[in-house]
């Protein structure tokens, strides 16, 4: 067993050599923010298809047109910061805030053959923008 003893002996002080040769390096704040930018960037601009399905164009989502309230069927696991981050990129637009509600699964009949199934459910998210800005949906 001895052996075995010397080996990890030895193992560690190799370690500890190559622990105290390196010395730590530190990023200026220019380069982390940098670094940032561009994961942030290529992330969102290919999550942006898969955040915003399309605008939700209904009786109720036309009303609030009016009142600057816009309403996007969303990603099932999309939050409010990936919401917010998809319309600035994808309508130059800043939204002041972002409700997001869950659509619940509907169970429904055919009228003709009687056949029971299901409406899928999903998500939508209600996008409030400033006083002046606007998104052209149509």
């Amino acid at each position: 067993m001895a052996f075995f003893g010397k080996k990890k002996e030895s193992v560690n002080k190799k370690a500890d050599d190559i622990q105290e040769t390196k010395a730590p390096v530190k990023k200026t704040e220019a380069v982390v923010e940098k670094e940032a930018a561009a994961v942030s960037s290529s992330t969102s601009r290919e999550n942006i298809a898969r955040v915003l399905t399309n605008p939700r164009m209904t009786e109720k989502a036309t009303l609030g047109i009016e009142r600057r309230v816009y309403v996007f069927d969303i990603a099932p696991d999309a939050n409010k910061k990936q919401i917010k981050e998809a319309i600035k990129l994808v309508y130059d637009v800043s939204p002041v805030k972002v409700h997001v509600t869950k659509i619940a699964k509907k169970k429904t009949r055919n009228a003709r053959t009687g056949i029971r199934g299901i409406k899928a459910g999903g998500k939508k998210a209600y996008v409030y923008l400033k006083e002046g800005d606007s998104i052209s949906i149509m």
